[in-house]
């Protein structure tokens, strides 16, 4: 496949208001200009020109009054989600939010009731966390397993019987699901959806999938939409998807939650009307028809620089490091990067990465108990970026726990 799009362009975000640029100047205010954050999940990449062009076409004659969905904007969703993922979706199941984590707090809130259980799979994207204990609803934490294969690389999966009986306690109500999952970058095979299909539907859980990142998987895996695999998952699903992850939009801020039950639907949009959670943004659904409709190119090209620069990643762990590993993923722009062995506490962990190393990851720790040691890394970057990174990071390595360096 040839190259169309220039995913190597340098670019500095600093001064503008970028979250995760500004949490990296906190920490060291006189940081060098060519040393970028690789934390929070949006990218230090430039949009796909056919968003820009199209945008900047847009203003040209938009009146940026109240607005919400139309039918081009239904036509580009519905067509996305059918040939991306075989996933025939209808136009009164589709409802708009800021946001699939403000999504998930409004699900949360309509499906399960105060100290009524909600089961997530740790460790897991951190607004998870506080999704339920904020809306006072009890975290039932269904752990991963985490093991080893023939060759040390670590797997993780699910417990399907500790899964089975916390959703046979008549108190929990609801699963929460991060497909693929986040920070782990696992893509759910089709027989694990189809087991925690089984035991939620025998049990009458509502599932909340949060598929987010559905879009971004690696060749030679495929991510199924759980709810397409039989009309009774779907009757029992909110599926939260959207096209800020896959285009760099997340500051557009918009979602498209998927209900195919009406009696759900209808509870969750009265959950919206409490919180008075409306999308007026007349850009925001600009920005999503033109993304789904006119740059799949930039897409499909995109998932060959996440799958080089995770490739690059593991590559250097297994040549420099000893101990310390990085997981290559299935799906998602993050990887997960071990560095327990050092034997470092979360926040000496953070410390060293943030003041010795002039890295700035996500810290492992957010994401559970189970997080502890790791570090999550956003590959969503230009190439040149993680290889400056890789090199500081084994040069301090190297000084301050050599043992753990090869070719020291």
């Amino acid at each position: 496949m040839s190259k169309k799009y220039d995913f190597e362009i340098i670019l500095s975000r600093k001064g503008q208001g970028s979250y995760k640029w500004e949490q990296m100047y906190e920490v060291l205010p006189e940081l060098e200009d060519d040393i970028v954050p690789f934390s929070v999940a949006d990218m230090e990449l430039k949009i796909a020109p056919e968003i820009t062009e199209g945008m900047k076409k847009y203003i040209d004659e938009a009146v940026l009054g109240y607005s919400g969905t139309y039918p081009k904007y239904y036509e580009a969703v519905i067509g996305w989600m059918e040939r991306r993922h075989g996933f025939k979706v209808e136009k009164d199941w589709i409802l708009c939010t800021p946001g699939v984590v403000s999504a998930i707090y409004v699900a949360i809130k309509a499906f399960a009731k105060e100290n009524e259980g909600v089961i997530m799979f740790t460790p897991v994207y951190y607004p998870f966390y506080s999704a339920i204990t904020s809306n006072k609803r009890k975290l039932v934490d269904c752990g991963l397993v985490e093991s080893k294969n023939e060759n040390g690389e670590i797997k993780y999966s699910i417990d399907f019987e500790k899964f089975e009986e916390f959703a046979k306690d008549e108190n929990n109500k609801v699963l929460l699901l991060c497909s693929p999952h986040n920070p782990l970058g696992i893509v759910w095979s089709r027989e694990d959806l189809k087991k925690i299909g089984k035991i939620v539907v025998e049990n009458d859980l509502i599932v909340i999938s949060d598929e987010i990142h559905f879009d971004i998987v690696m060749a030679g895996h495929k991510h199924t939409v759980f709810q397409t695999l039989s009309e009774k998952f779907a009757e029992i699903t909110i599926t939260c998807t959207a096209p800020t992850k896959s285009f760099n939009l997340a500051g557009a801020g918009i979602s498209n939650i998927i209900i195919k039950n009406e009696k759900l639907r209808k509870k969750f949009k009265a959950e919206m009307e409490k919180m008075s959670m409306h999308v007026f943004a007349t850009l925001s659904y600009k920005a999503c028809e033109l993304a789904y409709a006119e740059a799949e190119e930039w897409l499909d090209e995109f998932l060959l620089l996440i799958d080089k620069n995770q490739k690059l990643v593991n590559k250097f762990f297994e040549e420099k490091f000893i101990n310390l590993k990085a997981l290559l993923i299935q799906g998602t722009y993050l990887q997960w990067l071990d560095f327990r062995s050092l034997g470092l506490k979360n926040k000496e962990l953070a410390e060293f990465m943030n003041k010795k190393a002039r890295i700035f990851f996500s810290e492992g720790y957010t994401f559970g108990k189970a997080g502890g040691g790791f570090e999550r890394v956003n590959l969503a970057v230009p190439t040149e970026y993680l290889e400056k990174m890789l090199e500081r990071l084994y040069e301090v390595l190297k000084i301050e726990f050599p043992k753990f360096c090869k070719n020291k």
